[in-house]
């Protein structure tokens, strides 16, 4: 009876974690006077498949630096991983994922 039990809970964890929902970029940090916008989102165990869309990334820069009365992000070259919350069993509980944009 009780495997039956860890066989259902099982069961629902990975249910859960398959129906997770797409990621969306949201703005962490900037500074208008410096032009730089920071972009972020975090994902936990078996949601690193569920990256937002480089375009929907552009998109919340740009209007960020619109906003500042720049006309445009151009974004840095790289994205930035850290593990924020690291799991009991060695991974990573939740990752959070930074980019950077330049507003011209």
């Amino acid at each position: 009876m009780k495997f039956v039990t860890l066989l259902s809970a099982f069961a629902a964890l990975t249910l859960c974690a398959c129906a997770s929902t797409p990621k969306h970029w949201a703005a962490q940090t900037g500074s208008k006077a410096d032009g730089i916008v920071k972009l972020a989102y975090t994902y936990g165990p078996f949601e690193d498949n569920l990256k937002p869309s480089a375009e929907q990334g552009d998109k919340v820069a740009t209007d960020r630096c619109i906003a500042w009365g720049y006309t445009k992000a151009v974004p840095f070259d790289f994205e930035n991983k850290v593990c924020q919350t690291p799991s009991s069993y060695g991974g990573c509980a939740s990752t959070l994922v930074t980019k950077e944009y330049q507003c011209e």
